[in-house]
């Protein structure tokens, strides 16, 4: 009775050791599946990022190379001009992330933002109608008062770019409207209700079957940088960072520099 008991054991053990070998081979097998699975971990994130007008374009093409590249990431921009995203920063608007057309709004909001780092920059030019009917050839013939001018309003960047390369230049312009961002005066350009705007050298870019561009010469210009930065109040603060840092990624400059952005 005894051997058939001990033979009986030695049978069970024998079948229990293949067993669970296979299940610990099936664990690791699982688990490298896993680790090789591109969304293994991720945690989906919806953010929201505040960006100025000019990057409308841009930051479509960049939003769909993003979520490719981080599965379970949605993002949603909400675009203005960068003063006017001030003051949704500060009126506590709940978003993760800014991206300004200068530096200037972006340092008035330290109380409210993570560092900056400059993504981008851009210079200004000329709009025209396609064709450039009126024949606008430099920043001086934006002073005939027979041309309906077009600008953005001094407190936006543009417009404080604007009026800083006319004052060095001490040309007087009359404009027939001043517009809270740079996409209106490009609208406007486009419509024909205006000859001729101050815009940043993207926009026309974007535009380029609609208005023509007139060159600014390097030393009659001004050029504009975009700082990017997480908000303190973000609910999706490792997201919103992941984000920022990847705007200065080769990925994300290839982009912009498509786009006619410069180097930052």
């Amino acid at each position: 009775m005894n051997r058939r008991r001990a033979a009986a054991a030695l049978l069970s053990a024998a079948l229990i050791l293949p067993l669970s070998a296979c299940g610990s081979d099936d664990k690791k097998d699982a688990a490298k599946d896993s680790a090789a699975s591109p969304s293994a971990g991720a945690k989906g994130a919806k953010l929201t990022v505040l960006a100025a007008s000019s990057l409308t374009n841009v930051f479509e093409k960049a939003k769909a190379a993003y979520e490719k590249s981080h599965p379970g990431t949605q993002i949603t921009f909400s675009f203005a001009g960068s003063q006017e995203l001030a003051a949704q920063v500060k009126q506590g608007a709940p978003a993760d992330a800014l991206v300004t057309a200068d530096t200037k709004t972006m340092d008035g909001l330290k109380a409210e933002t993570g560092t900056p780092a400059v993504i981008a920059k851009n210079r200004l030019v000329i709009a025209t109608g396609k064709g450039n009917p009126h024949k606008v050839g430099a920043l001086k013939d934006l002073a005939d008062t027979k041309l309906k001018v077009v600008l953005a309003a001094p407190e936006v960047p543009v417009g404080r770019y604007s009026k800083k390369i006319l004052d060095a230049q001490k040309i007087v312009v009359k404009p027939v409207s001043q517009e809270p961002n740079v996409r209106a005066v490009l609208s406007k350009v486009e419509l024909g209700e205006a000859d001729a705007g101050l815009v940043y050298k993207t926009d026309v870019t974007s535009a380029a079957d609609k208005v023509d561009a007139v060159e600014i010469p390097d030393d009659q210009n001004a050029v504009a940088s975009y700082p990017a930065a997480t908000l303190k109040g973000s609910g999706n603060a490792e997201a919103a960072a992941a984000f920022v840092a990847w705007l200065s990624s080769p990925e994300a400059q290839k982009i912009l520099q498509d786009a006619g952005f410069q180097k930052p």
